[in-house]
């Protein structure tokens, strides 16, 4: 994630302030917390404070004064230590990524029912924090994709079919049929707010949705072969898919 760029610009620092994840599963990880990039002072002082518990930066010794609201989100030395030793190779990780998602393009482009995903034109590097294609059953004898997983799991290749569709969350249902929504809204009022949420272009999108995570774009250029005639394989036999069961 810290080495995409859009329009040549690292993504970081657009705007007033760029924020970045290290949680487990990261281009740069140590298990959980982040980080604020901005080149505003003020701002700078506002985020450290909040992270620290209320207190500012620059008070020293044991003024322990609150500045503003905040709570204890400091991270520890050890996932420092981890961090700044990724840092050492995180460009030739990014390159190889990079490389690896190219080389694998490439390949499952040739698949029919194999839609990698495209590049809009401002986005100068990708840092495949994911590498994700869509699935069209229609040219895999019109299998569910969780088929197709299950079969693509069996053949060695890691993957998942990634998020719900937001406005299809249980809590949102849940929030939208419980007994003090139906108190305050019409029953008119939350059947057209259900209404107008509805994305079903976005459903479709996650319902073809397959994804790699950024780990397998480590390996070797074997290594994406091996998951393109993986999918070469399941396509040959799709008409055995629909027995799978999920």
């Amino acid at each position: 994630m810290q080495t995409r760029e859009w329009k040549n610009r690292k993504v970081g620092t657009w705007g007033d302030a760029g924020c970045f994840s290290f949680q487990a599963s990261k281009n740069l990880n140590s298990g959980e917390g982040g980080a604020i990039l901005t080149a505003d002072g003020d701002l700078a002082e506002r985020c450290f404070a909040f992270h620290n518990n209320g207190r500012g930066r620059k008070i020293s010794g044991y003024d322990f004064s609150y500045r503003a609201g905040g709570a204890n989100l400091r991270m520890t030395e050890f996932q420092a230590a981890l961090l700044m030793a990724q840092m050492t190779r995180l460009e030739e990780q990014s390159t190889t990524r990079e490389e690896n998602a190219a080389y694998l393009t490439k390949m499952l482009r040739e698949i029919p029912g194999i839609l990698p995903l495209k590049m809009y034109e401002g986005c100068t590097r990708n840092a495949y924090h994911l590498y994700m294609f869509r699935y069209d059953k229609r040219a895999f004898a019109d299998a569910p994709r969780r088929a197709f997983l299950k079969a693509l799991s069996g053949e060695g290749i890691p993957c998942s079919g990634g998020y719900a569709p937001l406005n299809k969350e249980p809590f949102l249902a849940d929030t939208v049929n419980s007994k003090a929504y139906k108190t305050i809204y019409s029953p008119r009022r939350l059947a057209r707010w259900t209404e107008r949420n509805q994305c079903p272009v976005n459903d479709r999108l996650c319902e073809e949705a397959v994804w790699f995570t950024q780990t397998m774009l480590l390996g070797t250029k074997r290594d994406m072969e091996q998951i393109a005639e993986a999918i070469r394989k399941i396509h040959k036999h799709s008409g055995e898919l629909r027995k799978v069961q999920a």
